[in-house]
């Protein structure tokens, strides 16, 4: 199907959308799919009207110009404004196939962080923690809520594990490429020659699930408590607080032992289970969609090392992009933290287009 046949079937549905909605034998079930459906396709509508208007537009001017019976003066005026128009229509064209990609139907979920210390002991445990601590000024930034679901410490206060959820709009969205090994270069504050370590730490970014996306059975279901303990061993907490469910069908397992309570670890521990469940489910359907896509940009490979951020030098680079920046301040802030994100998302528009151009010239 050309693109001018598909714009005009978005044109249609949206009309149609309309009038069913005005209808009088809608019921209020029906109603509220049909009001997203036609919210969803707003923005889409108005882009496709602004790409239809500017070709009409040009259509007219070069029929004009084609008439040759112009005055010099109206002809020089014809002729700029249908060459900002031939400039114009690429644009509106490239604007319109961005929004008929499909969505990810994850992006406006909230998100479930874990960053986890990789290679290099207490030094990999520091660098998680900044990396925490990053994504949680960004969240503010964005007036996006964290909550620490669950966190292991370390002896110098970094984490060797530390879970949080992030709640706001577009949480999953802006933050899913960062799924995958970071890299830090930096001389410890415990190195006393001024050697630069190497150290790694692991982000994984699920999308957080509601009741309807994941049945969890009970039974499906071994839940274990015990004594929470901290950082070396000390008990923190006197009673068999910590909880940890596993899910035997899949083998997924959570601990959580945050709070002193032992109903709100397990509520805690189940909002991470059914993430994990439900990111498994997507992960396997992508899988299945792999032979029609060529990956996906922060697709979550675990061991892919995607950015390495190089105190001695200021920067930060990622990989996947060959995008570098000389703003570790601002990225370790979160204030640079958008720009890299806007790169990733561009990349990803980028390769999904070329991949629907290519399905539609097969």
């Amino acid at each position: 199907m050309s693109l001018d046949a598909a714009l005009d079937q978005i044109l249609e549905r949206y009309d149609q959308i309309q009038n069913d909605m005005a209808g009088s034998g809608v019921t209020p079930e029906v109603y509220v799919k049909l009001s997203k459906e036609f919210s969803d396709l707003g923005p889409v509508v108005e882009a496709v009207k602004a790409l239809k208007s500017a070709k009409n537009e040009a259509a007219d001017l070069a029929e004009m110009l084609a008439a040759g019976d112009m005055d010099p003066e109206m002809k020089a005026m014809a002729n700029e404004e249908f060459t900002a128009l031939k400039e114009r229509v690429p644009e509106l064209e490239h604007a319109v196939k961005i929004l008929l990609l499909p969505k990810d139907e994850a992006d406006d979920r909230n998100a479930i962080l874990e960053v986890r210390a990789g290679t290099g002991g207490e030094e990999a445990a520091l660098f998680a923690g900044d990396l925490f601590r990053m994504y949680q000024r960004y969240a503010e930034l964005r007036r996006w809520k964290v909550e620490i679901m669950e966190a292991s410490e370390s002896d110098l206060g970094g984490y060797r594990e530390i879970v949080a959820s992030i709640t706001g709009t577009g949480a999953y969205a802006r933050l899913k490429f960062e799924s995958g090994v970071h890299r830090v270069q930096r001389v410890p504050d415990t190195e006393t020659s001024g050697r630069i370590h190497t150290s790694a730490a692991t982000v994984a970014v699920l999308p957080e699930a509601e009741d309807v996306d994941v049945d969890v059975d009970e039974k499906d279901l071994r839940i274990d408590v015990y004594r929470s303990s901290g950082a070396g061993g000390q008990h923190v907490n006197t009673t068999d607080s910590a909880v940890r469910i596993t899910h035997e069908p899949t083998g997924i397992v959570v601990a959580v032992q945050d709070e002193r309570s032992q109903h709100k670890n397990k509520a805690k521990a189940m909002k991470i289970l059914r993430a994990k469940i439900y990111e498994a489910e997507r992960e396997r359907q992508d899988s299945e969609r792999a032979a029609e896509r060529k990956g996906q940009v922060g697709s979550g490979d675990r061991s892919e090392r995607i950015r390495t951020y190089n105190f001695p030098q200021g920067r930060v680079s990622d990989h996947r992009i060959n995008l570098t920046l000389y703003k570790l301040d601002k990225m370790m802030l979160g204030e640079a933290l958008d720009e890299v994100v806007d790169a990733l998302t561009a990349e990803d528009q980028a390769e999904r287009l070329a991949a629907l151009d290519t399905n539609a010239d097969a």
